[in-house]
């Protein structure tokens, strides 16, 4: 018999443990033949206990990889002159990548064959696999992480008294046919690894920073994070009308509440990026990744169409009652705005898409303004500030100061927080 190594064969004197590599390499790649009794020269040499590694070869095969490869597979039992030795036969399989169960879709577990040899595959070479499997859709693509917890959803669910069961997992697209976790599931795992960044600026530009953040966590706990870091700078102002007191906030919550699920719900995952939040003097950014889905216009989303990215992440914020109805998010946004003199900016470009809520009670610094210049400018380097830090500054007293903190705030130019000996001041 005439044997020799190649791409396709494999050629071993005893099995070994790590046989199973071999079988998974073939899997991945082209196919191709172990022989178990044969030396690296091509000599038949045999085994002592053939129906023993028969045995030994078939629990690991069904023991240790995943997904099944069994049916991609044939064992066959062969004599020459006295000695049995064993042909495996390894067929290509087609739910690539298969992979070592004890150490996941990684490439410690995940082997492609290279040449006469059987090597770890890339974490590209994985994706691709993945991809040629399951398909385009992202969200349900098998996700390279599997070790995942989901202490976050589970809360939320429970709060809208929502099952969480595997079956409820596998209706929601948590979990594959076969029981691995998909990039849906990691979307809304406790270990998402894209984030929300959140980015507070001194002015109308990015010179200075005054605060940043960055979200991580599940989807749902960003969602919440977020919108309290920006419902902390989102001021107030209260307007009378006779002696009806009306408190109207600096950006709509609804609008700021619409603008981010939209963000989260529609934004394109395959990009590894974060999305973006930035907070100016005058006007609120959200930049999520991806852009529109092909083939839709801004002008068709103006008019209320609507094509999900993410269907299954939709159909999940749907359920959960964070999203009312599809297609709705920005007239939503475009309503709050209703009857001011300045609106919403939507912009679609390659890539990224972008929400901007202009500051409902931004008011520019005008000439008549240029006294409080000096104490605006602290905002440069401090967060808050005291009427301490003004008398400093200024130069001034105690009761100059609260004549002129107390002018600001009735301008609008900053915000209260505190009282007493507690009291401080942010810019808006």
């Amino acid at each position: 018999m005439d044997l020799f190594e190649s791409e396709t064969v494999e050629l071993k004197e005893v099995y070994v443990t790590d046989l199973k590599k071999e079988i998974i390499a073939f899997a991945n790649t082209n196919g191709g033949t172990i022989y178990i009794g044969v030396k690296d020269n091509g000599e038949v040499i045999g085994l002592n206990n053939a129906d023993f590694v028969m045995q030994q070869i078939t629990n690991s095969i069904r023991d240790s990889i995943r997904p099944d490869v069994s049916i991609f597979t044939n064992i066959e039992l062969l004599q020459e002159n006295s000695n049995f030795f064993i042909k495996l036969t390894v067929n290509q399989g087609t739910k690539k990548p298969y992979y070592l169960s004890d150490k996941g879709l990684k490439p410690t577990g995940v082997y492609v064959r290279s040449g006469t040899t059987s090597a770890p595959a890339s974490e590209d070479a994985i994706r691709m696999m993945i991809k040629m499997t399951d398909g385009d859709s992202f969200e349900a693509n098998r996700s390279l992480i599997q070790d995942v917890t989901f202490n976050s959803l589970k809360d939320e669910m429970a709060k809208r008294n929502l099952e969480f069961t595997e079956v409820q997992m596998q209706n929601i697209g948590i979990i594959s046919s076969d029981n691995i976790y998909t990039n849906m599931g990691l979307l809304v795992s406790d270990q998402c690894k894209h984030s929300i960044k959140v980015a507070i600026f001194q002015g109308t530009d990015k010179l200075v920073f005054k605060d940043r953040k960055e979200f991580t966590d599940s989807l749902f706990k960003q969602l919440t994070d977020a919108y309290k870091a920006i419902d902390f700078y989102n001021g107030t102002k209260a307007t009378f009308h006779e002696l009806l007191r009306t408190d109207e906030r600096d950006y709509p919550e609804d609008a700021v509440r619409e603008a981010l699920l939209n963000a989260i719900v529609h934004r394109d995952y395959s990009f590894s990026g974060s999305t973006f939040i930035n907070l100016y003097s005058d006007r609120l950014e959200i930049i999520s990744l991806g852009g529109l889905v092909s083939g839709l216009s801004l002008e068709a989303v103006m008019l209320g169409a609507s094509q999900s990215r993410n269907e299954k992440l939709a159909n999940l914020f749907y359920r959960m009652k964070l999203i009312e109805a599809y297609g709705t998010g920005i007239s939503k946004i475009i309503s709050c705005y209703k009857g001011l003199p300045i609106q919403p900016k939507f912009e679609n470009v390659e890539g990224a898409f972008c929400v901007t809520l202009p500051k409902i009670h931004a008011q520019a610094l005008t000439t008549e303004n240029e006294k409080f210049f000096p104490i605006l400018s602290l905002f440069e380097t401090k967060i808050e500030i005291t009427r301490s830090d003004v008398e400093n500054a200024l130069n001034i007293g105690t009761t100059h100061a609260i004549n002129l903190l107390k002018e600001m705030l009735e301008k609008g130019l900053i915000t209260k927080l505190g009282n007493g000996r507690q009291t401080r001041y942010v810019a808006k």
